[in-house]
């Protein structure tokens, strides 16, 4: 069995005869697997627990699993494994763009999803790993598209300066971390800035000015006193 360290499965899927099945095989490898028939309970338990590997159902009773996928992509890393009936490249493809990491279409070989849960695993030991390539808060006032570097606001385009766009993209990649100035001038202007750090306060001025609705009173670009800022959108 790879690892010596039990790590904790969140199982998602409406049709108990899977869930089985699929709990039986990873409870042989070792796994701790907590189990849930629709999209809720799941954001309950996601919630509550801290897990190493998320399967879940694209179709659910109550809610689609893609949009569980983008509420766990706000807030963790976690490597996801959806399982589908569907088996088209728009679906698939969609999928991939909103932070899923793998897809297993049904009917599957619960030893083939076994070997993909250590892949994943393995793979996911990296904490430098983006949450997603595709972002969207507050029920989609704020979107942030990571492939075509696109910001919208309110459904408009955003026109941001490229040192504005980096320091908005590596808040959203961590969030509720705190970043000092001196790391956000690293990720915006490089190592080799010579500069003062206090620059960022002005890239952040502009910025909140883009795309926060009261530049004063900001939901997004949140100022972290004594230290510097983190991202708040939800």
């Amino acid at each position: 069995m790879p690892g010596t360290e039990r790590k904790s499965i969140l199982l998602v899927d409406d049709e108990k005869k899977i869930v089985d099945v699929i709990e039986s095989y990873l409870i042989k490898e070792g796994f701790e697997v907590h189990t849930c028939f629709n999209g809720k309970d799941a954001l309950e338990i996601f919630e509550e627990r801290t897990h190493s590997l998320v399967i879940l159902d694209l179709m659910l009773p109550d809610m689609s699993g893609e949009k569980i996928c983008q509420h766990i992509r706000k807030k963790s890393r976690v490597p996801i494994i959806m399982l589908t009936a569907k088996s088209d490249e728009g679906s698939i493809l969609n999928g991939f763009r909103i932070g899923s990491d793998d897809y297993i279409n049904k009917p599957f070989s619960p030893r083939q999803l076994v070997a993909r849960v250590w892949a994943l695993l393995r793979r996911s030991e990296d904490d430098l790993r983006l949450l997603s390539n595709f972002y969207s808060f507050n029920e989609g006032e704020l979107v942030v598209d990571d492939i075509s570097h696109e910001v919208k606001k309110q459904g408009v385009l955003v026109n941001l300066t490229n040192s504005e766009y980096k320091i908005l993209i590596s808040m959203i990649k961590y969030p509720k971390k705190a970043f000092s100035r001196e790391e956000l001038v690293s990720r915006a202007l490089g190592d080799d800035y010579e500069g003062i750090d206090r620059v960022i306060d002005t890239h952040v001025k502009n910025l909140r000015q883009k795309i926060e609705t009261n530049p004063k009173e900001p939901r997004y670009i949140l100022t972290v006193h004594g230290l510097g800022y983190k991202f708040g959108g939800e």
